[in-house]
């Protein structure tokens, strides 16, 4: 059982910055990547950033440039740095983490955090 817990949402004027954070906790031997996914209303959810064990990461082209995607392996915690805000990314932001092992693909989800863009 793992448990995603995140924080960091809210509501910020257009420009400005907000930095979420996504921990896991329960039963974890590792996780391999991590990642944050959006979804506006009227829209599927669409993958935002991710990033590997590694260190490797991807964006969505909507937002290089404007956001960083990190991570803490130490704490299996993985953060979303968001500048430079633009209304269009409203949406409701859900981290997400691969658990798959050799016998399981799993993947565990938290319950989304909203951010609002707005003057």
């Amino acid at each position: 059982q793992v448990q995603l817990v995140e924080s960091g949402g809210g509501l910020v004027q257009p420009g400005g910055s907000l930095r979420l954070s996504c921990a896991a906790s329960g039963s974890i031997f590792s996780i391999n990547a991590m990642g944050w996914y959006r979804q506006a209303p009227g829209k599927q959810r669409e993958l935002v950033a991710a990033i590997t064990s590694g260190g490797s990461t991807n964006y969505a082209d909507s937002v290089k440039g404007r956001f960083t995607i990190s991570r803490d392996n130490a704490k299996n915690t993985v953060y979303l740095q968001m500048n430079s805000l633009k209304p269009e990314d409203t949406a409701v932001y859900y981290c997400n983490a691969d658990l798959s092992d050799y016998a399981n693909a799993l993947d565990a989800w938290g319950q989304g955090t909203l951010v609002t863009v707005s003057s």
